[in-house]
């Protein structure tokens, strides 16, 4: 396994990316590129990669679901005692990675995060399946359970509790917004010569864009 894990190799090239050619606005950008994962049919073109590093700066990364764009900050939900709540709680810095490998593009998204407001957790919650709403409201997310009948039972005895009426959304499940302060375009390109594209937020709030080598 080792061996062909060293020989494998795939071959990039279909586009190319270039500073002068990108929108000054790497969130036009950025819609851009989703648009074209959205229209080439990928599965879940949503989904990112959450990186998060805890008190003492040990990183940790999972992938959640992009679920808006407001006022250029980048918007998931979450529960806020998850692990990835916890490190947000004392470390409130995050990157976001965006991989389409048919389309051949990345995109790296580093920024400060905060919680977006109870009202609007609120109404996102209760827009959710209402399976997903009950499965939200008994998950200790990131706890130690000793098997899945615990969450099935504790399902059960929700939606006996409740009956028909409105699931409460927990206090500790919510959004946060991601407000970037740099983005990276990565266009795969021939031999490994890839076109790398870096915005850096400069002042009054504009951004100076770069070219990375690869």
């Amino acid at each position: 396994m080792r061996q062909s894990l060293e020989n494998m190799r795939e071959q990039y090239g279909n586009e190319s990316l270039d500073k002068k050619s990108v929108a000054k606005n790497p969130v036009i950008q950025f819609e851009k590129w989703m648009s074209e994962a959205m229209y080439a049919k990928l599965p879940e073109p949503n989904a990112m990669t959450l990186a998060t590093a805890d008190i003492n700066g040990k990183p940790t990364a999972r992938v959640v679901l992009l679920k808006g764009i407001e006022n250029d900050a980048f918007i998931f939900y979450t529960n806020y005692d998850s692990k990835k709540g916890q490190d947000l709680l004392y470390n409130p810095y995050a990157t976001l990675v965006f991989y389409w490998h048919p389309i051949e593009k990345q995109i790296r998204i580093e920024g400060r995060v905060e919680k977006v407001s109870a009202e609007q957790s609120e109404k996102y919650f209760h827009s959710r399946p209402r399976a997903s709403q009950l499965s939200g409201a008994v998950s200790p997310q990131s706890s130690i359970i000793s098997n899945r009948k615990v969450l099935v039972d504790k399902v059960e005895a929700l939606k006996k509790e409740i009956g028909e009426n409105e699931i409460p959304r927990p206090k500790s499940w919510g959004g946060y917004r991601v407000i970037p302060n740099r983005f990276e375009f990565w266009q795969g390109r021939a031999d490994r010569l890839h076109d790398r594209v870096v915005y850096i937020q400069a002042e009054n709030n504009g951004w100076k864009i770069e070219r990375l080598a690869p």
